[in-house]
């Protein structure tokens, strides 16, 4: 049974942005997104999130589909907290076992931990950030330009990461890395 199916969605932005979209995501799919900048990647991506509305067509979601989401800039709030407790708050408040799961997997060293998220490098709130997606045990996780702010050891961190998530776990990527997606997705949708 598909995770997701989306028919004949649409979004006009002055001039259309992906019109009369067809795509049915399946478990364990790893979806590369392409497009210019400004053709409505992470547009497609929050509306598929349930964050924005599609103007035509709709999408049809698996009942109890868990959905997280890797977007750009860190979510308001969370600037001010110890990553551990970003993380936390996730909506995981009574299993700190996963949070500690998610820290060790993204290799985030004890002694960030509980130093603030504002505090951080661009690339450790990123990973900071991908922990807190994930200890929430998405079926689909959608990624907007995961690799921003990572160097090059961190990205290969990211691709081992991604290798090992369970085979079930449907990924979208949103990024400009190409061999970066090349790498980590099964599949590519250019807009």
């Amino acid at each position: 049974m598909s995770l997701l199916t989306l028919k004949d969605a649409g979004i006009p932005l002055g001039a259309p942005l992906f019109p009369q979209l067809d795509l049915t995501l399946d478990p364990g799919d790893r979806l590369a997104i392409v497009a210019p900048n400004g053709r409505g990647k992470s547009t497609l991506l929050q509306a598929i999130a349930g964050s924005a509305d599609l103007t035509t067509g709709e999408i049809t979601r698996r009942r109890g589909l868990v959905t997280g989401t890797l977007t750009q800039d860190m979510p308001q709030g969370l600037a001010p907290l110890p990553l551990r407790d970003a993380v936390r708050a996730a909506g995981v408040e009574d299993e700190d076992w996963r949070v500690d799961i998610a820290l060790d997997d993204l290799e985030i060293p004890q002694a960030l931990r509980d130093r603030r998220m504002g505090d951080l490098s661009g690339g450790w709130q990123r990973l900071a950030m991908l922990a807190r997606v994930w200890v929430t045990d998405p079926d689909l996780i959608l990624m907007d330009e995961p690799t921003n702010h990572l160097d090059l050891s961190r990205i290969g961190l990211l691709q081992r990461w991604i290798a090992a998530l369970p085979r079930a776990t449907a990924l979208i990527i949103v990024s400009h890395d190409r061999a970066f997606l090349d790498d980590v997705c099964t599949r590519t949708l250019f807009l």
